[in-house]
Parts: C-alpha cells; sequence; structure tokens
C-alpha cells in the first residue's frame, strides 16, 4: 500500500481539524478569563496596579518588545525586589500567551497543508470537513481578536520576562516571538486579512457552499408560517413518515455559528465579494441579520463598524462599505421586528410540537429531526435576543423587550425533557433504521462505485457490517451505544475523499456523503442524545449575562400568564457547566484570581435565588387569599349579627331605624353572587395568579445543578411555614403598649380559615401542608419559636398574667363561679378590655386549640410560678410571726387568749391578699385544665377516657411518686387532680439550703393557721358580700377555698404530712375564729359575718380531704343554713 508523498491518510486533516477546535475553545476560555481578571480591579494582577511599580510597567509598555535592563536601573529597581513573585503569579498568565501563539502555529500550518492539498469543500456533502474547517477560521479570528482586547497584555509579558531576566540572565526563550505576536497583532483582523491572502480559496469555496443552507435558514416568520413549519399536525397523512432531508446536519446547525462563518470568513477573503455574487448575497444577507456577533460568551464583535474600519483603507472597495452602510440601516430598521415575529412564530410551533410529542411519544421517532430543529431555531433567536439587547444601538428598544422570551425558553425545556424521557423511545426506531434501511441503502451505493480503493473499501463496509449488527434486543438489554468511531471513520472519509486526485473523490459520488450524513444524523439519536441536546439548544451563554437573565426572570414574575412558565429559568442554571473546558479548570474550581465568578457558585446561586423568588412570590399570593378568606371569615363571627338582629326586631315593632339613606350592611356571602361570568374579582385573579406559579413550583420534582439538587416545593414549604409563623403571631394583634390582644375565638377562626387556604394548596402542589402545620403549629405551643421569636403561647400567657389576672389583684376584675368566667367590676377607671370576652367556656376552649396540650402546660407553669412567689412571700410573713402562730395553734379552745394573740399578728390583710390571689390564679387554672379537657375529650376521646379511668382507680396505698407520675399525665390531659403535680413542682423548688425539713414543714403547718385564724377579718370588708347571683363574693374571697385546698395538698405532699389531717386543724381553727365573730357586737366587725361563714362550706366543698360530717362536728350547719337564708335575703331586698 506504498503511496504518494501527499497521502491524505497521512495528513491526518480530520484528527487535526478535531483536536485544534477544542484547543481552540480551551484557549478561548483561558483568554477570556485573562481578559475578565484584568477588566476587574478586584481579580487584576496586584503587580499592575501596585504604585512602587507603576513606573517600571509604564516603561516596558513603552519599550515592549524591547529588553533594556543595563541603563534603567532606577526605574526597574522595585521590579528587581519582587521578580520571583512577578514570575511566579504571572506564569499562568504568561504561559497561556504562549500557548496562544502555539496555537496559531499549528493553526497556520494545517491551513497551508489543506491549501496544498486543494481539499474540495461542500456543506451538504463533506459536512463535518468544512464545519470543522469553518470552524476553526472563526476560532482562530475570535481568539486573536479577544487577546487584541486584553489592555494589560503587554505589561504581563513584559513583567514576566524582565522578572526572567532578572533572575536567570536571559530572556524567556518564547518571549522574542511571542512580543512580535503581540505587536504583530494590534489589529488582529487587518492582520490575518494579508495572511488569509493564500487561504482564500479554501475559505471562499467552503463560504459560498452555504448559498444552500443559509438563505434558506434565515427566512421570515410569515415564510415559516406559510410553509408550515415544524407542524406535525399539518398533515395528519403524513404524521408517521420519517423527517428526511439531503442536508440533515444543516438543517439543525446554528445560524448563529454561520452568520459567524460568513461574516469572519468574508472579511479574510474580502476578495472574492468582488468576484462572486453568490459571496456577495450571502454577505449582505449576514449583515442585515445582525447589528453584532457573538465572539465567545458575552463579548461581541460589532459586525458593520469593524467591516468598514476594515475596507476603508482599500481601494476599490467604495462599493463594499456602501453596501455594508446599506445592510447596517436595514439591519437597524428591521432585524429587530424580524426577530421579533420569528420568536412569535416559535412559541407557537414549539408549544405544538411539545403538546404532540407529551401525547404522542412515539412520534418522536420519525420526527426527531423536527424536535432539534426547532431547538436550534430557538435557541438562536434567543441568543439574538440576548446579545442585541446588552448591545442597543438604536433608540427604540421594542423590539429587544419580550416579555413572553420565558414561555419560549420553557418550550425549550418541555422538548429537551421528551428526548431525555423517551430516548429509549428513539433508540428503539434508529436502531431498527440504521440496521433495516440505512445499511442496506449504504451497501447498495458502495456496491454501484465504479472506483473504491481499499483503505476507503475497508472504512465503508465496516459502517455497512456495524449497522447491520444493530437489534432491538440491545435497547431493551439496556446495552450502551457507542458510534464515536464510525462517526470518526466518516470523518477521516471526508478527508481522504475531498484532496484533490483522490482516487475516490466525493465531490463526484455527492450522494455519498449526504446518505453518509442522513446515517450520522441516525447514530446520534441512538448514543447523543444528551450531546445533541447541548449542541442544538444550551443556552449556558445566560452565565455571563447575569443581568439580562434576572431582569427576564423579574418580567415573567410580573406577568401573570407568563408566571407559569418561570421554572425555566432555574432549569436554565443547569445548562451553565457545559460552557465549562478541561483546558480552563480554574472555572470549576473556587480560588484562582484569574477567575471573578467561579461558574459552578454562580449557577447555584442562581438557581437558589430563582427558586426563592418564585416561592416568595407564590407565599405572597398565598398570603393575600388568606387574608381575604380571613376577612370572610370574619364577617360571620357572632359579634357581626347584632345589628342584624337589631334590624330584625326593629323591624317587627315596626321603629324607624338609623339615618334615612344608611347603606345597608351586606350579608356574608354576597361576594359569591355573580351576574356574569364576566366578572372577576379580586380573590380570582389571586387564584389564577396562585394556580399558573404552582405549575410552575410543580412543573420539576428536583433539579440538579453542578452536583447539587434542589427541590422546588420545598422552597415553597419552607416559606409557607415561615409565613404561616408570622401571620399567627401577627393575627393575635398583640399590642405591648396599650396591651391589647385578640380574643382567643376570634384567632382561631381566622387561624382555621388560613389553614383551609394552605390546605387548597395541595391541589396546586404535591406537598405536604400538614408537615407545615405540624411544623408550625407545635412551634407555637413553646415559649418561643425555632428563630427565637414570642410565640402565641407567649403572648396570651403574658396578657393573661399580666393583664387580665392582674387586674384582678387590683379589685377591677371579679371570678363568677356560677358564670365559670371573670367579669369587670363597675369601677371609676374603666379597662380597655370586656375580662368576660376573655375567660369564659368558649374563649378558654378556643385557647386550647389554639396553644394545645404543651401551651397549655406552660401556661400552668407560669401560673405557678407566679403562685409560688407569693407562697415564698407568705412564709416570710410565717417566720415573722412563727412565735404567736405557735401558741394559737395549740390554744384554739381558748378564746381570750386567741384574741389576745391575734392582737400580735402582723400582716394579715397580707395574708388574705395573697392567699386569694392565689385562689384567683387556681381558679383560672381550674377553667384552663376545663377547657383543655373538653377540647381533647373532641379530638382523642378514648385516650382521654383511659387517663381518666387510669387516675380514678389509683389505690389509696400507691407510692406518692407513682401516683404523682398519674397525676401529671391526668394534669396534662386537662384532668383536675387531688394534689396538682405543677403545683408541688413549683413550690419544691423553694427548699430553701439553711432551713431543715422540719422547720419547712412547721412553717407549712403554721401558714395553714395564719390564714384559719385570718378569716374572721373578712367580715369587716364591706366587699366580702356573697352575691348568690354569682355564687361568690365580689372581692374574691371564694377563690380562698381553691387556694387553701391546693396549698396544702401540695405542701404537705412535699414535706411528706398527713393532707387530711393538717385541713382537720384548719377547720378547727377557722371554725373557732369564725364562731368567735358571732359573739361581736360591733356591726362594723360582722357586717358580712354570714357572707364569710360560706366560706367553710366552699372549703369542705371544694376539698377531697374533708367532709360534711367533719365541718357539721366544728361548725354547727344551722348556722350555715341560716348564713345562706340571710345572704339570699339581703340579694333579693338588694335587688329591689
Amino acid at each position: 500500500m506504498s503511496r504518494g508523498v501527499m497521502q491524505p491518510s497521512q495528513q491526518k486533516l480530520a484528527e487535526k481539524l478535531t483536536i485544534l477546535n477544542d484547543r481552540g475553545i480551551g484557549m478561548l476560555t483561558r483568554v477570556y478569563n485573562i481578559k475578565k481578571a484584568c477588566g476587574d480591579p478586584k481579580a487584576k494582577p496586584s503587580y499592575l496596579v501596585d504604585k512602587n511599580l507603576e513606573s517600571a510597567v509604564k516603561f516596558i509598555v513603552r519599550k515592549f518588545p524591547t529588553v533594556e535592563t543595563r541603563n534603567n536601573n532606577q526605574q526597574l529597581a522595585q521590579l528587581q525586589k519582587e521578580k520571583s513573585e512577578i514570575l511566579k503569579n504571572l506564569a499562568l498568565y504568561y504561559f497561556t500567551f504562549v500557548d496562544v501563539m502555539e496555537f496559531k502555529d499549528h493553526v497556520c500550518e494545517l491551513l497551508n497543508t489543506i491549501d496544498a492539498c486543494q481539499v474540495f469543500f461542500d456543506i451538504t456533502v463533506n459536512f463535518d470537513l468544512t464545519k470543522n474547517y469553518l470552524d476553526l477560521v472563526v476560532t482562530y479570528t475570535t481568539l486573536m481578536t479577544v487577546l487584541s482586547r486584553i489592555e494589560e497584555r503587554k505589561a504581563i509579558i513584559g513583567l514576566y520576562n524582565y522578572a526572567h531576566e532578572m533572575t536567570h540572565g536571559a530572556s524567556d526563550r518564547e518571549y522574542p516571538r511571542l512580543g512580535q505576536m503581540i505587536v504583530d497583532y494590534e489589529n488582529p483582523l487587518k492582520k490575518m486579512m494579508e495572511e488569509f491572502v493564500p487561504h482564500g480559496k479554501s475559505l471562499s469555496d467552503a463560504l459560498i457552499s452555504l448559498q444552500m443552507v443559509y438563505p434558506r435558514r434565515n427566512l421570515s416568520a410569515d415564510q415559516w408560517r406559510n410553509a408550515q413549519l415544524l407542524s406535525l399536525i399539518s398533515a395528519p397523512s403524513t404524521m408517521l413518515n420519517p423527517a428526511q432531508s439531503d442536508t440533515m446536519p444543516c438543517e439543525y446547525l446554528s445560524l448563529d455559528t454561520m452568520e459567524k462563518w460568513i461574516v469572519f470568513g468574508f472579511i479574510l477573503c474580502h476578495g472574492v465579494l468582488n468576484s462572486d455574487a453568490a459571496a456577495l448575497s450571502l454577505w449582505k444577507l449576514a449583515l442585515q441579520s445582525s447589528t453584532c456577533l457573538c465572539l465567545f460568551r458575552d463579548e461581541v464583535f460589532h459586525i458593520h463598524k469593524a467591516a468598514e474600519d476594515l475596507f476603508v483603507n482599500i481601494r476599490g472597495y467604495n462599493k463594499r462599505i456602501n453596501d455594508i452602510r446599506e445592510c447596517k440601516e436595514q439591519a437597524l430598521s428591521h432585524a429587530g421586528s424580524m426577530h421579533r415575529e420569528r420568536r412569535k412564530f416559535l412559541r407557537s410551533a414549539l408549544k405544538e410540537l411539545a403538546t404532540v410529542l407529551a401525547d404522542q411519544p412515539g412520534l418522536l421517532g420519525p420526527k426527531a429531526l423536527f424536535v432539534f430543529m426547532a431547538l436550534s431555531f430557538a435557541r438562536d433567536e434567543i441568543i439574538w435576543l440576548l446579545r442585541h439587547a446588552d448591545n442597543i444601538q438604536k433608540k427604540s428598544t421594542d423590539d429587544f423587550i419580550d416579555k413572553h422570551i420565558a414561555e419560549l425558553i420553557f418550550y425549550m425545556e418541555e422538548l429537551r425533557a421528551h428526548v431525555r424521557k423517551y430516548g429509549p423511545v428513539m433508540q428503539r426506531y434508529y436502531v431498527q433504521y440504521l440496521s433495516g434501511f440505512d445499511a442496506v441503502v449504504l451497501n447498495e451505493l458502495v456496491q454501484n462505485l465504479s472506483v473504491c480503493p481499499e483503505d476507503e473499501s475497508i472504512i465503508m463496509s465496516s459502517f455497512v457490517n456495524t449497522m447491520t449488527s444493530l437489534s432491538v434486543k440491545q435497547v431493551e438489554d439496556g446495552e450502551v451505544f457507542d458510534f464515536r468511531g464510525m462517526r470518526l471513520d466518516w470523518f477521516r472519509l471526508q478527508a481522504y475523499t475531498s484532496v484533490s486526485k483522490a482516487s475516490l473523490g466525493i465531490a463526484d459520488h455527492k450522494e455519498l456523503g449526504k446518505m453518509m450524513n442522513t446515517i450520522i444524523f441516525h447514530t446520534k439519536m441512538v448514543d447523543s442524545l444528551v450531546e445533541m441536546l447541548v449542541e442544538t439548544s444550551d443556552l449556558s451563554i445566560f452565565c455571563f449575562y447575569s443581568r439580562a437573565f434576572e431582569k427576564m426572570f423579574q418580567q415573567c414574575l410580573e406577568l401573570p400568564s407568563q408566571s407559569r412558565h418561570s421554572i425555566c429559568f432555574p432549569l436554565l442554571c443547569t445548562h451553565f457547566m457545559s460552557c465549562t473546558h478541561e483546558l480552563c479548570p480554574e472555572e470549576l474550581t473556587c480560588g484562582v484570581s484569574q477567575q471573578r465568578h467561579h461558574i459552578g457558585d454562580r449557577s447555584l446561586s442562581l438557581c437558589n435565588m430563582f427558586l426563592d423568588e418564585m416561592a416568595k412570590q407564590a407565599r405572597n399570593l398565598i398570603t393575600d387569599i388568606c387574608t381575604e378568606q380571613c376577612t370572610l371569615s370574619d364577617q360571620l363571627l357572632p359579634k357581626h349579627c347584632a345589628k342584624t338582629i337589631s334590624q330584625a326586631v326593629n323591624k317587627k315593632s315596626k321603629k324607624a331605624t338609623g339615618k334615612k339613606g344608611e347603606p345597608e350592611r351586606e350579608k356574608p356571602g354576597v361576594e359569591s353572587m355573580r351576574k356574569n361570568r364576566l366578572l372577576v374579582t379580586n380573590l380570582d385573579k389571586l387564584h389564577t395568579a396562585l394556580s399558573e406559579l404552582c405549575f410552575s413550583i410543580n412543573y420539576v420534582p428536583n433539579l440538579a445543578v453542578w452536583e447539587h439538587t434542589f427541590t422546588p416545593r420545598e422552597y415553597l414549604t419552607s416559606h409557607l411555614e415561615i409565613r404561616f409563623t408570622k401571620s399567627i403571631v401577627g393575627m393575635t394583634m398583640y399590642n405591648q403598649a396599650t396591651q391589647e390582644i385578640a380574643k382567643p375565638s376570634e384567632l382561631l377562626t381566622s387561624v382555621r380559615a388560613y389553614m383551609t387556604v394552605l390546605q387548597s394548596i395541595e391541589n396546586y402542589v404535591t406537598i405536604d401542608i400538614t408537615r407545615v402545620f405540624n411544623n408550625v403549629l407545635l412551634q407555637q405551643t413553646q415559649h418561643l419559636d425555632s428563630h427565637g421569636e414570642p410565640t402565641i403561647t407567649s403572648l396570651y400567657t403574658n396578657w393573661y398574667l399580666e393583664t387580665l389576672l392582674r387586674q384582678v389583684s387590683n379589685g377591677h376584675i371579679a371570678y363568677f363561679p356560677a358564670m365559670k368566667a371573670f367579669v369587670n367590676l363597675p369601677t371609676e377607671n374603666e379597662l380597655t378590655f370586656n375580662a368576660e370576652e376573655y375567660s369564659d367556656i368558649s374563649e378558654m376552649r378556643s385557647l386550647s386549640e389554639l396553644l394545645g396540650p404543651y401551651g397549655m402546660k406552660f401556661l400552668s407553669e407560669s401560673l405557678m410560678w407566679h403562685i409560688s412567689s407569693q407562697v415564698a412571700e407568705l412564709k416570710k410573713l410565717v417566720v415573722e410571726n412563727m412565735e404567736v402562730l405557735t401558741q394559737m395553734r395549740t390554744s384554739f379552745d381558748k378564746p381570750e387568749h386567741m384574741a389576745a394573740l391575734f392582737k400580735k399578728l402582723t400582716s394579715v390583710d397580707s395574708v388574705l391578699k395573697r392567699m386569694t390571689i392565689i385562689g384567683v390564679i387556681l381558679s383560672f387554672r381550674s377553667l384552663a385544665q376545663e377547657a383543655l379537657r373538653d377540647v381533647l375529650s373532641c379530638h382523642i376521646p378514648f385516650l382521654v377516657s383511659s387517663v381518666e379511668d387510669f387516675k380514678d382507680h389509683i389505690p389509696r396505698e400507691t407510692d406518692m411518686k407513682v401516683a404523682m407520675n398519674v397525676y401529671e399525665l391526668s394534669s396534662a390531659a386537662g384532668l383536675p387532680c387531688e394534689i396538682d403535680p405543677a403545683l408541688v413542682v413549683a413550690l419544691s423548688s423553694q427548699k430553701s439550703e439553711n432551713i431543715s425539713p422540719e422547720e419547712e414543714y412547721k412553717i407549712a403547718c403554721l401558714l395553714m393557721v395564719f390564714v384559719a385564724v385570718s378569716l374572721p377579718t373578712l367580715a369587716s370588708n364591706v366587699m366580702s358580700q356573697y352575691s348568690p347571683a354569682i355564687e361568690g363574693h365580689c372581692n374574691n374571697i371564694h377563690c380562698l377555698a381553691k387556694a387553701i385546698n391546693q396549698i396544702a395538698a401540695a405542701l404537705f405532699t412535699i414535706h411528706k404530712g398527713s393532707i387530711e389531717d393538717r385541713l382537720k386543724e384548719f377547720l378547727a381553727l377557722a371554725s373557732s375564729s369564725l364562731l368567735k365573730i358571732g359573739q361581736e357586737t360591733d356591726k362594723m366587725t360582722t357586717r358580712n359575718r354570714e357572707s364569710v361563714y360560706l366560706l367553710l362550706d366552699m372549703i369542705v366543698q371544694e376539698s377531697p380531704f374533708l367532709t360534711m360530717d367533719l365541718l357539721e362536728s366544728c361548725f354547727p350547719y344551722v348556722l350555715l343554713r341560716n348564713a345562706y337564708h340571710a345572704v339570699y335575703k339581703q340579694s333579693i331586698s338588694a335587688n329591689a
């Protein structure tokens, strides 16, 4: 197989083009990052901004590329000190420039080889060869252009070389050539126009072959519409026919790429514009379509100005300059509207395509080409808009603001999702296509070739064999296909058959090239779907237009009809990592000074921001709906029916009410009455906006961005939790200054309305709203939530303790046992609230519903803390009077001695007042416990009855610790206990280390004595009168019964004494003291004697340890009966 010197296979054209194109993109990435770093004051190498090196840098740039170190010691002295650091830190920059130079050398060498081989180029025949050739030319041009835009390139290269010379005594060996390259390429396009004179024939041939492709792609939206482009349903009869074309890979070739080829290509070989009409036509069409091209990422090239500047100095180019100016005017006046109409068409076309494929995914097989065409077309239009909106050269900007761009991106993402989801469907189709049709046709073509050299014959036979061996079973077994070798072989074959003097010339066998291009497309449908998606629909460029990206997102959210497409923005963040390159690994890892923004971090932060904003928007809509529903719910509160009832009563009695012309109050429910369907309320608008946005949030369960997984629904859940927490606390309307707070029943109504709305969110988004309720409402039962903020438990606890119960202590409120509520008393200073509206049975039940057992337990503990502080003060008073009380304890049967001792007691009123406060607190607690029991009996009846049964059947001989555990369980369920466990815990913490247990026990006994002997003094108080209507006294002394029993039970449980014995002793002392006042003659002292007598009956009735028989033995029942008779009689006469 001896061949000539210029044997095509030895030139390795395919391999070199592949490698150089990939390396060119890597070099572009590195040079781009250097440019961005140098343009950012924070990322710029410190030596370029160091004031000490400023003169040295200026000197180096001025003399560049000449090196003069001998006669400039003064200017370069500072450089001498930092040479090692400069060498170390600028090496990455310097050697990047060296790599660019080497890349340039390799490109020039390859271009010369291609010219020498007289390679035939035709994009419709040898697609890969032509495309890679044109890509290389554009990549090379772009690289040199971006390099020339780095203003600090001379300073960086010069600084490094001077540091190298000072360190090693000689310049870097690459420096002379590198310096010369930098100087030569000051104006890169001008230099390259000279450089490309020998390559003009090859380049122009490749470009002119685009006349079959580019004009067909660059059509108006009306032409697309008339041709029913991308429509699957326009011709139902052909719906199952495979989408075919002689130029398959050209159909989805990027328009943006072709325009770059044409603009840069014809600038470099401009001579052909004067001699070839087809070339001039392509050139003009490209110039009319855009005002700027993408060089790399967000670096743009202003076509018309650059071309005009280059041509203005060429003799005889006035006509070309006029062409450029005319095309510029055309582009400025018509390009914007043309692209706007294209986007409008593509929105509807992609929507139709996505909808049909979602319903019939099997069509992805025959119509795969349509999908990739649609993606490519849409991607081109989006990139065009992004680029031009950021570089507007026109006063009117309407054509560059597209509020519906999200919709187009969304349908692109939908098509991408279909391809990924139904990849196996496409594989099955194309595996059968390749083996059953393509292999047969190719085999026939090969057989009919008149000349087929050995190498070419081997390659084509391997194509046929590879395709013939395919079967559907491989797809079913999940076998991984890899046709990369086959595609590279075809690329090599194109190179072999495209050179002049090739035995088998592809120019003479175009049908072979077209057939192979089709086959290559089919192989990509089997093994390279992901790569195809990147090739046709990658929008990672948004990474470099962050501001425009965020603005588009905000516009999308602001427009309710577009908010359903807002998920496309987080989805675009998944594209970002595809713009990285292995030659620039610093983009993948943080901490490199070159890289201004880490792409991975940027994709994460943007994705997080978008999802967060979407969740916030949804949360705000939900909050607005909740507010409306709470308002509607509030209209149904009982307090609003008074006016309606009043009007009804007055209407019945025919009384005139209100002012004339006063508008009649709307009844609840009127908002649901519609006169017609066109009437849209604010609530309708909110629900519509919410359903649209929730569609977006619910669109994907999760999305992966740079090895991180985001779950959109979790964002909404967390925002709902935070807002629900704030709303619940906000709805209490607690005002610390005025001590106002919402009634528990009203808050409960609002919370239920809020929860009803939140539950309806499950109809829109697949989230567990019960989890939100559990997290939020459980936190509200604690003193502080997870953020350390006050909860409704702490707010209501503080309010009841500091406002309601404090006013009870001040005598403005009384506890009415008959009503089971606290009621305002008539006083000079009216209270700002009605105590009954906060403490009756319904309000306490509502409070229990809101706070739950945990919250009510916290309320109880807070109440007990106040009781324990009162008991501590009482003990101090007992200690002060200990000697007298000790004598009184043993002298209760000696009236004269008791009277004398009583006069020695101090702080008697304080003792009774403190005990009354304790009684009031315990009465409030019993209300709260009873309400809790009622609520729990509704929610968990079986559990409550079990606890109750357990409590009622504790054997008397049970160990007290075990009994206390049972009592604690019972108390948590709201059941009343003989001994209050919370009170026992609170009082246990008061044990003093300085006092012995015996002394503590004695103080507890004497406290009961103190209270017993102090009771008669209550008779002299004018407020101590018993009221049968309220079953109590206006000064709350009826609460003493509960205080005495509970305090005695708790204290003697702690001190392990006999509760019954101590209460018997108390009863004996109290009855003895009260019997004494029966003998008093002073009316002032005995004015409410009968009312105070009743306290004994209340104490016994309240106590589980005392009986009426025991009371009878101490205090004649006839006195109690007479006392009841007297107070009832007094009450009737007072009412009369």
